[in-house]
């Protein structure tokens, strides 16, 4: 049985221009700072948790910024071609990160077929931005630096 994208099945939000004072706002707030209710139709409330209010504040400001914003779960399973998509990277080459273990990967049960778990996608890329900013660091420090 094919195994159905995570990426094509994942709720992604586009930015509506008209909306951006409001992303831009609302991004501003301190979420220890902020209440949000939600009301039905029929005049119920409810209060939404912490973590939701957070994640609606980080929401915001990607909006603001003019990014789309998909929302998946952490733990959520890719395969390797979903994680070269999120990454901007070409498949094989995300491949070798996977056989390097710089990405840890998984088999499938029974398969040689790997996936790879969101939050080690997301904390590679993570780790890839502070190295790039470190080397932009230094060579600005040399720069600077009037070394002959």
């Amino acid at each position: 049985m094919a195994r159905s994208s995570v990426l094509a099945r994942a709720e992604k939000i586009e930015p509506d221009p008209s909306h951006q004072d409001t992303f831009a706002a609302t991004a501003r707030m301190a979420p220890e700072s902020v209440e949000v209710l939600v009301r039905t139709l029929d005049g119920r409330e409810l209060a939404l948790p912490a973590e939701l209010v957070r994640v609606l504040l980080a929401s915001a400001g990607e909006l603001a910024r003019g990014h789309a914003v998909t929302v998946l779960a952490s733990e959520v399973q890719l395969s390797p071609t979903e994680a070269a998509e999120l990454l901007g990277l070409s498949r094989p080459f995300v491949a070798r990160l996977l056989d390097a273990g710089d990405i840890p990967s998984m088999n499938l049960p029974g398969s040689s077929h790997r996936v790879v778990r969101l939050a080690d996608v997301l904390a590679f890329q993570q780790r890839r931005e502070r190295r790039r900013e470190g080397r932009r660091q230094i060579a600005d420090a040399l720069e600077g630096a009037d070394l002959p």
